[in-house]
């Protein structure tokens, strides 16, 4: 078995991280399901096999909604703490698919937006992102308390989730027309010394210039009318970018 094999059963053993993208696409979902739920009934191992020809998405929320229902909501606990980003990922989609009031969901999600790994932050926000989109007043309420939150990772959460446009998600209509309700987050964040931050903030506004460039511009030029830091002025760059082209 040469280092590559060796290091793909480790991935879809749930042995190891992924440490790139490529990796993450690369696990073997009915190898590792089987490896971290080998008491699992015999019956689930054929909707397993059909999960794992799935896109990358509709895989893991497809292993969510599979996992609520065997072997249950409290197997979140098993997963969230396991060696495998992806089994984590699993976890942020476990409470996704659960019937929860928003703010327990993300009270439940926030262990792993603020995971070390790049790739369960993003499964997190993924996986609750339909329902912010649902309730995005009381969404903004809540999250506007993450905006302030000492991890940066908790901080890009807050402008990540709420993306009007957003990377590998449906796009949330609502914020599209009228986007000065992220105001309550983006505002805070003008400012943000985290390059991870600053890049989700630049982000959002540049989704929201593909349908209002009269608003990003008039948000920035806000921000720029006074002593605008260097962090302030890289995020209006990345916001203008389709703007300035």
């Amino acid at each position: 078995m040469t280092g590559r094999d060796d290091r793909a059963a480790a991935l879809s053993s749930g042995k190891a991280e992924a440490a790139t993208l490529a990796e993450v696409l690369a696990v073997d979902t009915p190898i590792l399901f089987q490896s971290i739920f080998p008491e699992a009934p015999d019956r689930y191992a054929v909707e397993v096999d059909a999960v794992g020809r799935l896109g990358i998405s509709a895989r893991m929320a497809a292993m969510g909604q599979l996992l609520v229902r065997w072997p249950g909501p409290a197997v979140i606990e098993r997963l969230r703490d396991h060696r495998s980003d992806t089994v984590r990922g699993w976890g942020c989609f476990v409470i996704g698919a659960q019937d929860m009031a928003l703010s327990d969901r993300l009270a439940a999600i926030r262990p792993f937006a603020d995971d070390p790994h790049f790739g369960v932050r993003e499964w997190a926000w993924l996986a609750v992102r339909p329902v912010i989109a649902e309730r995005l007043g009381d969404a903004f309420t809540i999250l506007s308390d993450w905006a302030a939150d000492p991890s940066d990772r908790i901080r890009r959460f807050a402008s990540e989730a709420t993306r009007p446009r957003g990377v590998w998600c449906k796009h949330i209509a609502a914020l599209k027309t009228n986007p000065e309700p992220g105001r309550v987050l983006l505002d805070p964040l003008r400012a943000d010394p985290s390059a991870y931050v600053q890049d989700s903030v630049g982000n959002w506004l540049n989704d929201a210039a593909k349908t209002r460039p009269d608003w990003v511009r008039r948000v920035v030029d806000e921000w720029l009318a006074h002593s605008a830091p260097s962090a302030t002025q890289r995020i209006a760059k990345r916001a203008l970018r389709s703007i300035d082209h």
